[in-house]
């Protein structure tokens, strides 16, 4: 279905309609950026804010949803949103960000958890991502109404300061969690509130106003209705990461034996509670890389599935060459020797054969796909976004 698209002449008078596009002026000159016609916030940066120093009305996060070190992610399925703040470069203090990111960033989680809550403080944020038309590739989508924190989780752990490392020398920046609230249009009518100043008028979504009052999030959260992603769905979307895939299949592709080691590494990075007990000689592996538990209860009262892990490092779609995929003999190999309350993990640098992931998704059986754009997004998100330190990492462990 095609998105709504919103063009550059209306967007002073348009509301704010999820996932539609606000299209840039013709010609694509940052005069003729969309974001900054469509909300009075300037047309530069990644925290874009209207209102003076110490009185935000409105905040606009814009995310170009391409850089891989710092990833921002929204869950579509959650309405979790993560997004990183603006001190992206060493040489600064965590709160001596030019345009003031980060220290806004702070102040909305102080108020978020100040006892009592000073929610009627925290402007609304507004979540926009880099989107490229025909007519200009300074257009934005909007991505949801956005307010701070996410419900069931710590006042710890939903604004966190992480390190990194450039060139030598270390630094830090926030880490922030965002819930995108159940507002399907956000009214011209109520942006013209904020902007006078006022949040909780007869305009201001349902939604906000609970948050605002009670504390409650009533996030936007959406099942896919696809069960069965496509190839294209299971590779890099970008070339930056597809270089990262290259570099994987080129350290591995001559060594299967380490790739099954790297590939219960990735199932764990993907998720601490997973635990591997052995990754299997291949002479001997009956089937089967790698097998270990998955913690389901307490951990000092612990209960575990036990699960059966295969590793394919199998050739990518690169340099115009096609992918070899993952097929039927491959996967039935693992259903068979997963056994009662198991459940299968297949780990590729390739794809899985659309027929043979729909044959498993509709027969019901408890495997679970990770292809190459997951292996990448993993390596991504652990802070492995560069060929360098991709190298550094996987040489470091199975070299």
């Amino acid at each position: 279905m095609a998105l709504k698209i919103v063009r550059y002449e209306k967007l002073k008078s348009t509301d704010l309609m999820l996932d539609a596009v606000y299209e840039g002026r013709a010609g694509s000159q940052l005069s003729g950026e969309a974001l900054g016609q469509l909300l009075p916030v300037g047309n530069q940066g990644g925290f874009r804010a209207a209102g003076g120093r110490g009185a935000k009305k409105l905040v606009a996060l814009y995310t170009s949803g391409e850089d891989l070190d710092w990833p921002d992610k929204l869950d579509l399925r959650t309405g979790q949103f993560t997004y990183y703040g603006d001190n992206k470069r060493p040489g600064h203090a965590i709160h001596e960000t030019s345009r003031g990111g980060n220290a806004l960033l702070l102040s909305m989680f102080e108020n978020l958890h100040a006892q009592p809550a000073q929610r009627d403080r925290i402007p609304p944020s507004f979540v926009f991502q880099k989107f490229t038309t025909a007519v200009s590739s300074r257009s934005f989508q909007f991505r949801g109404l956005a307010a701070p924190g996410f419900s069931g989780m710590t006042p710890t752990a939903d604004l966190v300061a992480v390190w990194k490392t450039t060139e030598g020398q270390r630094f830090q920046n926030y880490r922030a969690v965002f819930t995108i609230l159940n507002a399907p249009v956000v009214s011209r009518a109520w942006i013209n509130d904020l902007i006078d100043g006022k949040i909780l008028t007869s305009n201001c979504p349902p939604a906000w106003r609970k948050w605002v009052e009670r504390g409650r999030y009533l996030s936007l959260a959406s099942e896919s209705t696809t069960k069965i992603r496509s190839p294209a769905e299971q590779t890099p979307e970008n070339s930056k990461k597809l270089s990262i895939l290259k570099l994987v299949w080129d350290c591995f592709k001559n060594n299967p034996t380490n790739f099954e080691q790297f590939a219960a590494r990735i199932f764990q990075m993907h998720d601490p509670r997973v635990i591997i007990d052995e990754v299997t000689r291949g002479s001997i592996d009956g089937g089967r890389d790698a097998v270990g538990r998955y913690l389901l209860g307490l951990q000092n009262d612990p209960v575990y599935a036990e699960f059966a892990l295969e590793a394919k490092c199998y050739r990518p779609a690169l340099s115009g060459k096609t992918a070899t995929t993952v097929g039927v003999k491959d996967v039935s190999r693992l259903i068979s020797r997963i056994k009662h309350r198991q459940f299968g993990v297949m780990v590729t640098t390739s794809v899985v054969a659309r027929q043979v992931y729909a044959e498993v998704r509709e027969d019901q059986h408890p495997i679970i796909f990770f292809s190459g754009r997951d292996i990448v997004n993993i390596l991504v998100a652990n802070g492995y976004s560069t060929l360098a330190t991709v190298k550094q990492f996987i040489e470091g462990e199975f070299g």
